[in-house]
């Protein structure tokens, strides 16, 4: 079994170990792989593993020995799917693996804009307490989040696991899903719209996967929705968000701040205008990827991939 792993280096740089994989079969693993590199290396390869590395559909069609694509991650739009699925190649995705470590960043951001931690302490190093008249110092507001209202876009495993943070620090709930209210727990309201969504609520926090009707979900008119206390958070994806319309909302202030760990493109262009927007807090799509969560992923990874040789597909969604 020839295994080839096209970009290893984001899942594990080091920290893990392979050696389980490894026992599957013989295995290439390279840390990054450019898209003209993609051909010479799958050549002859049974299986790929990937986690951003793009396989379309003409790289599956000149791989004739493939069978098997494991996609490390959550999101698999990288692989033609349909096209492996015409071929009876087998996709596995990694689902759920990375639930609590998303949605502690998205309160590690909700927290930092509400008690601007990483800015106050930057300033007491500057000195600016020691020379404070007084026994305190702050100089921005300092937000409190109980009864603040948060709207969840999405409520699968982390937009839940998000809620239930939200409520521990008594916050209110309100999500905008497909679920029904009879699905719902009575904490969580469910919004009839997204523009009720978007006007009532004090913070909204984006946890839906990026489709044709999801791109550019927040938009200009969206954004002249909320109001101007209002944050935006966005540990998803980066194209859920105009992101020109997000940077003139808050350098105009009629949205008071953003925490987001994906952007459009990544790594961001220079000319990204996020990267000088006014209180907008970027995080380099660090959410999914604590210690614990790809310990996960590369038990899952196995996990899949040994199913399938074992007759037992699991995560398979190519079906």
């Amino acid at each position: 079994m020839k295994i080839v792993v096209l970009d290893g280096y984001a899942a594990n740089p080091g920290d893990l170990s392979w050696e389980e994989l490894k026992s599957l079969g013989e295995c290439t693993i390279y840390d990054r792989t450019a898209p003209n590199e993609v051909m010479q290396r799958a050549q002859d390869a049974e299986v790929l593993l990937t986690n951003k590395t793009v396989l379309d559909r003409g790289h599956i069609a000149a791989l004739p020995a493939l069978k098997y694509i494991g996609v490390l991650a959550t999101g698999y739009n990288i692989v033609d799917v349909e096209a492996a699925r015409e071929r009876g190649i087998v996709v596995t995705n990694i689902p759920a693996y990375s639930t609590d470590s998303v949605a502690q960043l998205v309160f590690a951001h909700i927290l930092n804009i509400a008690q601007q931690v990483g800015h106050h302490a930057e300033e007491v190093h500057r000195g600016r307490w020691t020379q404070s008249p007084d026994f305190c110092f702050w100089d921005t507001p300092l937000l409190e989040l109980r009864d603040k209202k948060i709207g969840i876009i999405g409520l699968g495993h982390t937009g839940y696991k998000t809620a239930r943070i939200a409520l521990g620090f008594s916050m209110q709930v309100m999500a905008y899903t497909s679920k029904s209210h009879f699905q719902l727990p009575p904490e969580i309201h469910k919004a009839e719209s997204l523009e009720q969504l978007f006007t009532e609520c004090d913070i909204i926090s984006l946890h839906c996967p990026l489709t044709e009707t999801t791109r550019s979900l927040v938009n200009a008119e969206r954004l002249a929705l909320m109001k101007p206390s209002a944050i935006l958070i966005n540990t998803s994806r980066g194209p859920l968000v105009d992101e020109q319309a997000l940077a003139d909302a808050l350098n105009e202030g009629r949205i008071y701040a953003a925490g987001v760990d994906v952007l459009s493109s990544e790594p961001p262009r220079a000319d990204n205008p996020l990267l000088t927007a006014r209180n907008c807090y970027i995080t380099p799509h660090i959410a999914w990827a604590s210690t614990a969560a790809r310990q996960r992923l590369m038990q899952v990874m196995v996990d899949n991939l040994r199913g399938w040789m074992d007759g037992k597909v699991i995560n398979n969604v190519a079906r």
